[in-house]
């Protein structure tokens, strides 16, 4: 494990460069420990792919050296902790089909398959949120089958839809503003992911599970 500044206001914890569940099960044990009893200054605490980033006020914290020192003693104390729990399974109504899907032949032409190969492919595994951000509520979802992974579009949209889910590298992910962006849309969920009324306002957190569930045409009409 390595910690770097991050300006002055934050420490950046990098638990290694490999990203799969084991390691981002101690990521998140480090982020929950962290988050549940914070040492003294810490404003905030950011979990995403191998780093725990941690926000901290420097006249509370008792300064950078000491700040680090605890954080060391606490990422070695979460790691003799069991596994992180499997974390919220929740279920995405996607619709795949024609104007919602402008890259799908795309994204299948390049994986060499048919497009109902890739809808079968693209539901049928169970995603982890590794990171939310880019814009309020974006996850990026670790798990898109090898088979999938499409490089981004050479030429970005200016404007993405709301509710657009894209491929990009090997990611994938569900876009839950309208936004400018250069990820392959595949399919268009009804389901807001951000809704400023509630309380959190996104749905999804660092952690959570997601597994997709493909819907006719009519079926995404109805649900809006």
């Amino acid at each position: 494990m390595t910690l770097s500044p991050l300006g002055d206001a934050a420490v950046v914890l990098d638990l290694g460069p490999e990203i799969d569940e084991a390691a981002f099960a101690r990521i998140l044990a480090l982020a929950t420990a962290l988050e549940s009893n914070p040492p003294a200054g810490v404003t905030d605490v950011v979990p995403a792919f191998t780093t725990v980033t941690v926000f901290y006020d420097i006249a509370r914290a008792g300064g950078y050296g000491q700040l680090c020192a605890e954080l060391k003693a606490r990422a070695e104390r979460a790691a003799s902790r069991p596994p992180f729990a499997a974390g919220r399974l929740i279920e995405i109504p996607v619709c795949y089909l024609d104007e919602f899907a402008p890259d799908l032949p795309q994204v299948a032409a390049h994986a060499g398959l048919a497009v109902n190969d890739i809808i079968a492919l693209h539901s049928g595994v169970e995603y982890r949120v590794q990171a939310i951000g880019f814009v309020p509520g974006f996850p990026y979802l670790g798990g898109l089958p090898a088979r999938l992974h499409t490089p981004r579009r050479a030429t970005p949209r200016t404007q993405v839809p709301a509710g657009s889910v894209g491929i990009g590298g090997a990611l994938t992910g569900v876009y839950p503003l309208a936004t400018p962006g250069g990820w392959n849309l595949i399919g268009h969920t009804p389901l807001a992911l951000f809704r400023t009324q509630e309380d959190p306002p996104a749905l999804l957190r660092t952690g959570d599970r997601v597994k997709f569930k493909p819907i006719s045409t009519e079926e995404f009409v109805a649900w809006k």
